[in-house]
């Protein structure tokens, strides 16, 4: 600690203690006493010359018949003071007897001795100094009283005067008074720092004398008594935090019976109590040093500056309380939570609170002080700074400074942690009071950790007029609500309190996903909205108040006037906030999404697929129809069906080529299988099922044959009367199931083709084909022919069966034995009149046209409707309650990827996890169109999309144009998947000549 020179501030000298206990680094004194020790409380007061009007403050042991302006030249002594012959020689004389020059001093407490906070180096003791080289500088008009605590804290001056001899009764007396005093004072200290001194007793004025107090002046008195309450606080701050380790924390780890369920124990500590331990151990020895210090130095504490630096500085530490008051919001809502749920938790907080450690404090006191401790040691720390005077070169004036630094930013660091905590804690007890409708199945992933409430408050909305036909809004009925904008949805509730204080918030609408919501109008003028007094009188019905509220609009892009909502609030600062906080909460939620795609959308054309516009002169392809990839030689190719005919080309790039001049409505390439090659590309024409060879569709591509050839090479399968077909995979065959429509019939026919191998079709008999008096050996029928409704308009393939979609259902058959096997309908309602959640399920499918079904689990599989989907056991049986999942918008085929599910409409693909029907991704889109997933329900081939395109920006021929374009949906994997594979893992050798 650095010196400073002071002239109203007196220095005082804690003598060392007694022969037997010396301090670290001391020696014993030359010449002791050889029969008395020193006064403890023994000083002495040497004043040089001085003008006593100079100074305010009143020397209590001057001359009081001296004339004012007299200068004062001797030396005043308590030393050598009188004794009275009528009694034993007192300490104070034994010192005397051996050194007429030795300095008193105020004593230091014997038996807490301490060396722990002594700066280094050795520090001289009394018995380290002798009497004649040492003489104390004393400040004018002022008692100047020795430490011990540095060496710095001795002036030397060989020319100050002597020490004088000349006696005094008033100074023995108060000598004699002193020396009570420091028993008093040092049993008091011993008391305080163990916390057995009473509350009253506890300041710093009431460990002191009355007169070093009025020797210190009033400012260093204020000075004190904070660095005294320094010590205070931070003893019972650590109380505190030892109090919770051992009356919660330990006992809730080791109740038998728990009080908490083992399971979930230790992340409940976790949670409530967070890292609590490890800002107790930086309090207790920062506590062990400050109580050092106050030992050492006791009454005058110097400085304690530099333990709260040495602490504070700890990136540790700072980091500890960071993480703590960031958490603590979580904390104490986890506590209300138990406390609520566990009535077992409960009786231990009320058995706990009787310990006298607790004082019938409530665990919330204990959880927040970690939360208050710095900012309050921030404001002692800037009273004892402003308390220090600033003319002279103190230590403080250069530590704490920096300490109130660290301190203010850590604070500081800390409130968006709290605020962010604190709105999580708003967040988790509004998830908690979320009332769903019935049967619906809304996974909103409000437990996900990246969840957060963005916004909330109270809105307006005007009632709908009743048998309004138009949806009008009345002007006389409004409805109070409350809106939460979390960061993926939007809500609307309507807030109730039951009986037992608990609020319930019902959603008053579907929640609205932010991909789907859009911004209508901020800016209309204010309604005025008529409030009735509610007090219940008879003319409450008459009287009202007239309130003007500010509307703004949000819709659904999908459901633009189903699902469109006028809001009102109070004022206009308000609506603006609204405004903000929705366009940033989608801009993030965009940003999100982009940057953690499950399906990644790659183009693949661009420019070609015209529909109209352009400048070249050529004749427009037109709309895409379908859509099938194959390969040949190696190497990728897609073939697209248009109203100008079938184009193909190398995947990925735009030369395609007119293949053929037909317009089919569906294709399928059928390539190989396992070991088994078939070589055939099958359009659905005309009603008709066509053959080409594959492989000469990727040479007329290529330019390599004439697109005449391949014309010539056609196979016709069926001749006419097709509606639809499918081609599937079933074990190792390769069928194709298409349905045919005889006039009259009232039912489909459906027929199965199995696919020969190219290798086998010279082994295999000619079928004759359907219509014409040709004969195939490409294709063989598979079993008899079966029947389906007459409203049947798709096969969804399965693994081992197929279901037929129709208006009343799905028809699980067999593909091997359709005209055999046993058939069965799904989902099966039968049960519908007994159970009430299942008849609701069946009145909310009917009329909806089924699109297949897909398997979520080895127990369950989902039913995709047009709008809704729903669960089934493997027995057709609608499970989970007969509940449903609503798709945000009309959907008119999926594909199935993985654990996830893609929906299309027109305007959006929805990818949802199949398991819980939550939306992990939305991709926008225009005149989206499914055109190939593959042939089997979880194939890992591409996912090709056709969808209104803007010509690229690279096409400069088009202005104005419309054009259709490809899309290929990967999907992608996480990115620790990828930094798994690291270079030396993949290639052990890459690094040997690097090798270190």
């Amino acid at each position: 600690m650095s010196s400073y020179y002071h002239p109203s501030r007196p220095y005082i000298s804690i003598p060392q203690p007694p022969p037997g206990i010396l301090p670290s680094g001391a020696q014993r004194p030359t010449n002791p006493s050889p029969s008395t020790r020193p006064d403890p409380w023994a000083f002495e007061v040497t004043p040089p010359p001085f003008a006593e009007n100079q100074y305010a403050l009143h020397n209590p042991w001057g001359e009081e018949n001296r004339s004012p302006n007299t200068l004062r030249h001797r030396t005043l002594s308590l030393i050598n003071l009188p004794s009275d012959s009528s009694r034993p020689p007192s300490r104070v004389s034994s010192i005397q007897a051996s050194t007429t020059n030795a300095p008193l001093a105020f004593p230091e407490p014997q038996i807490y001795r301490s060396v722990s906070q002594r700066v280094s180096g050795h520090k001289p003791s009394a018995s380290d100094i002798s009497a004649e080289n040492l003489r104390l500088r004393h400040d004018p008009s002022i008692a100047s009283f020795r430490s011990t605590q540095s060496r710095n804290s001795w002036y030397y001056d060989d020319d100050y005067g002597s020490i004088s001899n000349e006696s005094h009764g008033e100074e023995e007396q108060l000598s004699k008074s002193l020396s009570g005093v420091s028993l008093t004072s040092d049993e008091g200290l011993a008391r305080f720092q163990s916390g057995e001194l009473p509350e009253n007793d506890q300041e710093w004025h009431r460990l002191v004398p009355p007169e070093a107090i009025e020797a210190l002046g009033k400012i260093e008195v204020q000075r004190q008594s904070v660095i005294f309450e320094v010590f205070k606080a931070e003893r019972e701050y650590v109380s505190d935090l030892e109090a919770v380790q051992d009356v919660y924390i330990t006992p809730l780890m080791n109740a038998n019976p728990p009080i908490i369920q083992p399971n979930r124990l230790q992340g409940f500590i976790s949670e409530v109590f967070g890292n609590f331990s490890q800002i107790l151990a930086h309090h207790q020895r920062m506590l062990g040093a400050l109580f050092a210090r106050q030992r050492d130095q006791h009454p005058l504490i110097q400085s304690i500056a530099d333990i709260v630096l040495d602490t504070t500085l700890k990136s540790d530490f700072r980091s500890a309380y960071e993480i703590y008051i960031k958490h603590y919001p979580l904390s104490e809502s986890q506590h209300r939570k138990e406390l609520r749920n566990n009535t077992a938790y409960q009786s231990f907080m009320q058995s706990a609170s009787s310990d006298s450690r607790i004082r019938k404090r409530d665990l919330i006191t204990f959880l927040s002080r970690p939360v208050t401790r710095l900012p309050r040691l921030n404001l002692l720390l800037e009273q004892i700074l402003k308390l220090t005077d600033k003319e002279y070169e103190h230590p403080d004036l250069e530590t704490l400074p920096i300490i109130l630094g660290i301190l203010s930013d850590c604070i500081k660091s800390t409130q968006p942690g709290i605020e962010a905590a604190e709105s999580k804690v708003k967040f988790w007890a509004l998830c908690e009071s979320l009332v769903f409708r019935k049967g619906e199945i809304i996974d909103m992933d409000l437990y996900d950790k990246g969840r957060s409430l963005v916004y909330s408050g109270p809105v307006s909305r005007k009632n709908r007029s009743e048998g309004s036909v138009t949806g009008s809004w009345s002007g006389s009925g409004w409805t109070d609500l409350s809106a939460a904008l979390l960061d993926n949805y939007l809500l609307l509730t309507r807030e109730e309190q039951r009986p037992n204080g608990v609020y319930k918030r019902h959603l008053m609408s579907r929640p609205l996903y932010l991909s789907f919501l859009r911004l209508g109008s901020f800016s209309a003028p204010p309604e005025t909205r008529k409030e009735h007094p509610k007090d219940g009188s008879v003319l409450s019905g008459l009287l009202y108040q007239s309130t003007p509220l500010y509307p703004f609009t949000i819709y659904h892009e999908a459901s633009k006037q189903s699902r469109r909502y006028t809001l009102y609030v109070a004022n206009e600062s308000i609506r603006k906030k609204w405004h903000n906080f929705l366009l940033d909460a989608i801009a993030v939620h965009k940003v999100r999404q982009e940057g953690n795609m499950y399906f990644s959308p790659d183009a693949l054309s661009r420019q070609f697929f015209r529909i109209s516009g352009g400048s070249n002169g050529n004749k427009n392809p037109g709309r895409i129809n379908a859509v099938v990839p194959f390969s040949f030689n190696g190497r990728q190719f897609i073939a697209v069906a248009c109203p100008t005919g079938m184009y193909a080309a190398i995947r990925g790039r735009e030369n395609f080529r007119k293949v053929l001049n037909v317009q089919p409505t569906s294709m399928a390439a059928l390539q190989s299988l396992g070991s088994k090659t078939f070589n055939k590309f099958i359009v659905h024409l005309n009603n008709s099922l066509l053959s080409y060879p594959l492989d000469m569709i990727a040479q007329v591509a290529l330019g390599q044959v004439e697109p005449k050839v391949l014309a010539a090479s056609v196979e016709k399968i069926v001749s006419n009367e097709v509606v639809f077909f499918k081609h599937l995979h079933v074990g190792q065959r390769v069928l194709i199931v298409y349905a045919v429509k005889k006039l009259l019939q009232v039912t489909l026919s459906l027929h199965v083709l199995e696919v020969v191998d190219v290798n086998d079709t010279a082994l295999t008999p000619k079928r004759e084909q359907r219509g014409s008096g040709k004969s195939s050996n490409s294709f063989r029928a598979f079993g008899d022919a079966g029947y389906a409704p007459k409203d049947a308009f798709d096969v969804t393939p399965l693994v081992k069966t197929i279901g037929i979609c129709a208006r009343g259902g799905i028809l699980i058959v067999d593909p091997t034995n359709i005209a055999g096997g046993r058939v069965t309908v799904v989902p099966d309602f039968s049960g519908a009149s007994t159970n009430q959640p299942l008849a609701n399920l069946k009145s909310r499918v009917d009329g909806l046209k089924p699109l297949g079904l897909i398997r979520s689990n080895s127990s369950e599989l989902l039913v995709i409707y047009e709008t809704v989907g729903c669960y089934i056991t493997k027995h057709g049986t609608p499970s989970r309650s007969s509940g449903y999942i609503k798709w945000e918008s009309k959907i008119d085929s999926f594909a199935q990827r993985g654990t996830h599910v893609l929906l299309f409409s027109a305007l959006f693909i929805e990818i949802r996890d199949i398991l819980t029907g939550r939306i992990v991704q939305v991709i926008e889109g225009e005149d989206i169109r499914l055109m190939y997933a593959g042939p089997t329900p979880d194939s890992h081939e591409l996912i090709l999309v056709a969808m209104r395109g803007d010509g690229g920006q690279e096409d400069k021929d088009l202005k104005g144009g419309v054009v259709d374009k490809i899309v290929e949906l990967q999907e992608t994997s996480e990115i620790s998947d990828v930094r798994a594979r690291t270079p030396t893992t993949a290639v052990p050798a890459m690094w040997e000549e690097w090798d270190m």
